[in-house]
């Protein structure tokens, strides 16, 4: 599963809606992929059955083009927000199913302005393609697809 958040109202928080959009057509039978302005609780049921979990949000603090990692369950403050991150999510399912959530890795991607109303920043969509190009390769790559995740986060961009 690949889970997008972000808000397309927002210029470059639209980084991971416009992902999950371009691989829709590409990738519908291998991967299903869910779009949300934010995270929150209720997502935890998402995870349910997965083999691998690929979390993709914009960044205004990574470095350029993005930052790929694989990500484990912690608790943090979100978790009493409306909003939760990745590793709250992760954290709340082995709280409410007593078991780690499937394997989980989080796609940053940089962004540079996030003003309401405004498009996507050219340097934002540069980095959006090359994204798109890692994104595509890790799906691309092998049927075992932890493994072959895992060994992306050795290679060099």
């Amino acid at each position: 599963m690949i889970f997008a958040i972000g808000n397309e109202s927002r210029g470059d928080d639209a980084l991971a809606p416009l992902l999950v959009r371009q691989l829709q057509t590409e990738y519908i039978a291998q991967v299903e992929l869910i779009e949300d302005y934010q995270l929150q609780v209720e997502h935890v049921t998402d995870l349910l059955d997965r083999s691998a979990v690929l979390f993709v949000d914009a960044d205004m603090s990574c470095a350029e083009p993005f930052h790929f990692s694989e990500i484990a369950a912690e608790r943090d403050g979100s978790y009493t927000s409306h909003a939760m991150t990745p590793f709250a999510l992760l954290h709340t399912y082995r709280q409410v199913y007593g078991t780690d959530a499937p394997p989980a890795f989080l796609l940053r991607i940089r962004g540079y302005d996030f003003e309401l109303g405004n498009p996507l920043s050219g340097k934002a969509a540069a980095n959006l393609e090359a994204a798109m190009e890692r994104v595509r390769a890790l799906l691309d790559a092998d049927r075992n697809i932890v493994p072959s995740w895992q060994r992306s986060l050795e290679s060099p961009r």
